[in-house]
């Protein structure tokens, strides 16, 4: 068992990364579906939260079905940091988490996600402010370093674990790799290898598949895994991981017919939680990855991006299972999705 302060997961748990524009309550929930276990918010920005502006309150939207779950901030300023904290208590999600990873411009420019990589003594400072401000476990995501000159993920370890957080996540690039390259999981291993290091550490990056969960898991000894790109359009990845761990053996990849029940579990939701406008329009950047691998499927997803309408949709997804059934899908690594303009920490 792994522990965040009172929070119980499994042996070698499954975390679901943070991803804006991609963790929100309907993607968390066909993710908890097929077995994540640990799930965090789309990250708030802390000014966002002061000002009370309506993205970044929605944002704080969780739900019982998916605990346990986090709520993720970023920012550059001490107190408005601690201010957040305060209003994230008062939804009453399992944890809080602290993003230092997200390397795009215009985070980084206001001095927050992977910007504070250059500063680790305003990093402590940050994280401090909110540890005391919150009842709540805080925890922290963040990259080995700014640049291959500057990895200080050691030293960032042990800094914060003395301020008070109780697990870390941590991406194997640096910010200016942003998600190119290849994840170096070296420095992970390192920081689980610290005997001053109390709390889970967990890994991220580069996980395409349950032989290389497996591998990495062995080689690096990390508590768990974080996933992010891998699942974008194919959830099944966190059961499938699990099932290889614990037997070596693979689970028969989705059918046509479980791939477009968790479309439309998907849809559903998204419909049900942002409204049919907001709903289906943002639905659409899904279908691509969760149909992928199809032959010839282009002239049924020019139709799923441009009904306006739930039941048509549906019956779309049903046209697609029976044009499509008995096709056997291929066992390959997941190409991981390019997600430069987005944060994946």
């Amino acid at each position: 068992m792994v522990k965040i302060e009172n929070i119980e997961l499994p042996d070698f748990p499954l975390l679901l990364a943070p991803m804006e524009d991609v963790s929100d309550p309907p993607f968390r929930a066909v993710c908890k579906t097929n077995g994540a276990d640990l799930m965090y918010t789309e990250f708030i920005s802390s000014e966002g939260l002061i000002r009370d502006a309506i993205k970044s309150r929605q944002k704080l939207d969780i739900f019982e079905s998916e605990r346990p779950v986090g709520i993720q901030i970023f920012g550059g300023d001490e107190e408005a940091m601690g201010l957040s904290a305060k209003i994230v208590d008062t939804v009453n999600p399992d944890l809080l988490d602290i993003n230092f990873g997200c390397p795009v411009k215009k985070v980084v420019s206001k001095g927050a996600g992977a910007g504070v990589l250059k500063d680790i003594d305003l990093m402590v400072r940050l994280t401090k402010a909110v540890v005391n401000s919150t009842k709540l476990p805080v925890t922290v995501k963040t990259r080995l370093g700014w640049d291959d000159n500057t990895i200080n993920i050691e030293e960032v370890a042990e800094r914060l674990q003395d301020v008070g957080i109780k697990a870390l996540a941590i991406h194997g690039r640096t910010r200016c790799q942003l998600y190119k390259g290849v994840a170096d999981w070296t420095h992970i291993a390192k920081v689980k290898e610290n005997p001053r290091i109390q709390i889970p550490i967990f890994g991220n990056g580069d996980i395409d598949s349950p032989e290389k969960a497996l591998a990495y898991k062995n080689r690096y000894g990390v508590d768990g895994i974080m996933i992010g790109r891998a699942a974008i359009g194919y959830p099944w990845i966190f059961n499938e991981i699990k099932h290889f761990v614990k037997t070596g053996e693979h689970l028969p990849p989705p059918n046509i017919q479980q791939r477009v029940e968790v479309i439309k579990q998907h849809l559903h939701r998204s419909v049900e939680w942002k409204g049919p406008f907001a709903g289906i329009n943002e639905m659409r950047r899904h279908y691509t990855n969760y149909l992928k691998g199809l032959p010839n499927i282009k002239e049924f997803r020019a139709k799923l991006v441009t009904l306006p309408e739930v039941a048509p949709i549906d019956e779309v997804l049903d046209e697609i299972v029976k044009h499509y059934d008995g096709f056997e899908f291929q066992r390959t690594p997941i190409q991981l999705i390019d997600y430069h303009e987005k944060c994946a920490v």
